[in-house]
């Protein structure tokens, strides 16, 4: 069947409907006809409503909290795709959770990155959309196709919109200086690192700023926020060395525990997401502002689809 006749078709999973709904508008098709749900025991129950038949199914799902729930529904998902004769299976996971288990840090550690690769060929998927991975060398966990898609190019063209001047983009540790470099030439700006160190055990984090921030307006990117500590640190330092203002971004605002009272209390005027996890109410905040990637997903899977290349994408 030529690429242009073969069916399309998307599903999505429980972690983020309204994504999964835009990326379908934005494609043209309706969203698949599927039932998630549990049964009395709190077992996965996946009910396909239509025929999936020699179709390229698309299966949208983030696993993000709760992550072992997000991750089964996606695995019985697929294996119920399968089973339902799809012609191929492609997984759309905006944000790859376990994905900072990636090696072994202690003696016994699991690679639990690459159990979760394991688990999703396993089970039957052709290929894996994804975004921004903690690390990098998790695509070399699967024996399948993985495209990996960038925030950067949304984030700076946010930043763009906004006409900031005199701005410089801030890596939060020595990690994340590619990723840092890589907003700061959209933006043409110069970058600096924030260096910490503990001087002793259970000891406050003492962070030195390597590069000028004194009366420039701040950048703060990073792939994930969780608990906020890092990033607003960094922020609070940032202020102390003089910068004007001080803005942060990420693509996963996984904002667990004391992350939003952090962000409410810093020094930061303002935080930029992506809707890679969805926030609830109770974590929204007016400083925190959500950008979509409906569009870059939408793209991506109909470029996949058509046979052309993803790499456009990343310009």
């Amino acid at each position: 069947m030529s690429v242009q006749t073969r069916r399309l078709k998307v599903f999505s999973c429980n972690s983020n409907p309204n994504l999964a709904k835009t990326i379908c508008e934005l494609i043209g098709i309706p969203l698949g006809d599927a039932h998630v749900g549990k049964f009395s025991d709190g077992e996965i129950c996946i009910q396909l409503n239509e025929s999936v038949r020699g179709a390229d199914v698309y299966v949208i799902q983030s696993t993000c909290d709760p992550v072992n729930q997000h991750l089964m529904e996606l695995l019985v998902m697929v294996d119920a795709l399968r089973r339902a004769s799809a012609g191929t299976i492609n997984v759309v996971i905006p944000y790859y959770g376990y994905a900072r288990q990636d090696r072994k840090a202690r003696a016994r550690d699991p690679i639990t990155a690459k159990l979760v690769a394991n688990l999703i060929q396993t089970a039957g998927v052709d290929r894996v959309i994804t975004m921004d991975l903690h690390a990098t060398q998790i695509q070399g966990f699967f024996n399948i196709p993985v495209d990996h898609l960038l925030g950067v190019p949304i984030l700076a063209d946010y930043f763009k919109q906004k006409g900031l001047e005199n701005i410089v983009v801030v890596s939060p540790d020595h990690g994340g200086v590619i990723r840092a470099r890589r907003l700061a030439e959209r933006l043409k700006a110069p970058i600096a690192i924030i260096d910490k160190r503990r001087p002793k055990p259970n000891v406050a984090e003492v962070m030195n700023i390597v590069g000028d921030v004194r009366g420039r307006k701040a950048i703060i990117i990073d792939d994930i926020i969780d608990t906020a500590g890092t990033i607003t640190l960094a922020a609070n330092a940032l202020m102390e060395y003089g910068a004007e203002e001080v803005y942060a971004c990420c693509t996963h605002p996984v904002f667990s525990g004391p992350a939003i009272d952090r962000i409410r209390d810093s020094a930061i005027k303002e935080m930029i997401v992506t809707d890679t996890i969805p926030l609830p109410d109770h974590k929204k905040l007016d400083k925190i502002k959500v950008l979509s990637i409906a569009s870059l997903i939408s793209n991506a899977i109909t470029r996949v689809h058509n046979e052309q290349s993803v790499s456009k994408l990343f310009d």
